[in-house]
């Protein structure tokens, strides 16, 4: 079938993030309805990437693409997912795509790799394949070969449901957005002084009464474990990492709320509905704080099969530096026995860190401390990746404590080049926190998150030397239809010169 002229001409030039090796040959491959995607030596995780794949087809195409088993190279016109030869060197989420006339290859060394590549194929394709309804076609794809793999291991996204609760399927609608552009970590922050979001029976008030509360004095809500569960399963269907984190010392008003018990007084303060910080603080003398934070990570480390715990550590200004300190030494060490590793903000490197640790930086130089330990690094500057940070200061949702955050602004970074003192092999990666003072709806979300959250993805993915502004913001032009597609209320930036949906 021919591309019409209204139609997008086929390329490789608008893909985010950015792949490392790009060969570009000039013709095209059409999928058509007699496409199917084979799957080579098929294990089940392999068979269910390819039924991904061909969820994400169907409803635009219109098809009845099936991912079936093979043991060999299927004939023209399909798709074709291996995981076996020679791939080590793409790592564990790199991926070679080889795309012919005649046919689309995907081949990784890992399942990670393969579903990585399939977030290429799918931009590779016109916007309209994100339709949920069918779309005339032609489903056209440009040939050649890319060659890709992540700059960095740590590519991940914050999201605040503390301060504003946020349902399982909002959360999954979150996971789906960051699967599209390669990110890899989901930081779920489930505690602070307004909202205690996840049921641990054996502290049930936590989420009775402190998750009954939500800053403006709203409804609240918490997560069941078995919501919890469901929404871990369903993001490492994605190959995302689901990482909780529990606020401590500070933060911790909606605790204190649910038990006297675990305030020195033993006097519960009321419920908390706004958004100063730094004024509550667990009781660090009493040995029944360490019971309770040991039964909470237990509960929280049985529940989550990824390796890390975050316990926060932030703007603990109601506990003295040095109860602080003993505190943190003492919660590492219980993280530590429920065989998780630790991470926390970056002040958590005012003690002497236990290894493996990660600290998160977000706003000063004690990351620096914490490399200096030999923990590795997370970088979230909140003047360059706060996604809460208006994007000028006529945004109407928002805060501007670190400064606006312009599209621009956001992209042009580089996370070795940030603090001095902390190198590109001291950095995990990279994740852009939203935090939810003023944010109450999945709207709200997507409002704040794109378009900044696919330029971290680029940062986090992609060679340092390949990104450009001027590159990017062409590129991100292109991506507005596809957010349209996606339904996705994205911001539209006056720096964008956004293309207009032509299929």
């Amino acid at each position: 079938m021919p591309i019409t002229k209204t139609a997008p001409t086929p390329s490789f030039n608008n893909l985010i993030p950015r792949p490392v090796s790009i060969d570009e040959s000039g013709q095209i491959f059409i999928l058509t309805n007699t496409a199917n995607i084979y799957v080579e030596s098929a294990t089940t995780e392999m068979l269910e990437i390819g039924r991904y794949l061909a969820d994400r087809l169907n409803p635009a195409t219109g098809f009845d693409i099936q991912a079936l088993p093979t043991s060999g190279r299927p004939m023209s016109g399909n798709i074709f997912l291996t995981a076996t030869g020679n791939n080590i060197d793409l790592g564990n989420e790199g991926y070679e795509l080889t795309i012919t006339p005649d046919q689309v290859t995907l081949c990784a060394h890992r399942p990670a790799g393969l579903f990585r590549g399939i977030q290429t194929i799918r931009q590779l394709l016109p916007a309209s394949i994100d339709s949920q309804e069918p779309q005339p076609g032609p489903w056209a794809m440009a040939t050649g070969t890319i060659r890709d793999y992540p700059r960095f291991a740590w590519r991940g996204a914050m999201l605040d449901v503390a301060r504003h609760f946020f349902t399982v399927p909002d959360v999954k609608r979150f996971i789906d957005l960051m699967a599209c552009y390669k990110l890899n970590h989901l930081h779920l922050h489930l505690s602070d002084d307004q909202g205690w979001r996840i049921t641990i029976k054996s502290w049930p008030n936590l989420a009775i009464i402190g998750g009954s509360s939500a800053v403006g004095g709203g409804p609240g809500g918490y997560y069941t474990q078995e919501d919890y569960a469901d929404i871990v399963a369903y993001a490492q269907d994605r190959y995302i990492m689901v990482v909780p984190e529990i606020d401590m010392p500070g933060h911790t008003n909606a605790a204190l709320a649910s038990y006297a018990e675990l305030n020195c007084d033993e006097f519960a303060p009321a419920l908390y509905t706004g958004i100063e910080v730094g004024f509550s603080s667990l009781c660090i003398e009493k040995e029944l704080t360490y019971k309770f934070i040991d039964d909470v990570i237990m509960e929280l480390a049985a529940l989550t099969p990824g390796p890390y715990i975050h316990i926060g550590g932030d703007e603990a200004l109601a506990t003295q530096i040095t109860a602080y300190k003993t505190f943190m030494e003492r919660v590492q060490a219980i993280v530590q026995a429920h065989h998780k590793q630790m991470i926390g903000w970056e002040e958590i490197a005012q003690i002497n860190l236990l290894n493996p640790s990660i600290a998160q930086h977000w706003c000063s130089e004690l990351a620096r401390n914490a490399a200096g330990q030999g923990a590795r690094i997370i970088m979230s500057p909140a003047s360059k990746v706060y996604m809460d940070m208006k994007y000028d200061p006529s945004t109407v949702l928002g805060l501007s404590w670190a400064g606006c955050i312009g599209v621009q602004d956001a992209y042009s970074w580089d996370p070795a080049l940030q603090l001095e003192g902390v190198s590109e092999e001291a950095i995990l990666g990279v994740e852009a926190p939203l935090w939810t003072e003023t944010i109450q709806t999945m709207q709200d979300i997507e409002f704040m998150v794109f378009p900044r959250l696919p330029g971290y993805a680029e940062i986090g993915w992609s060679p340092a030397t390949s990104r450009d502004w001027q590159d990017y913001r062409t590129r991100l032009s292109a991506h507005g239809p596809r957010l349209t597609r996606l339904r996705v209320n994205f911001y539209r930036s006056p720096e964008i010169d956004w293309e207009v949906d032509r299929r």
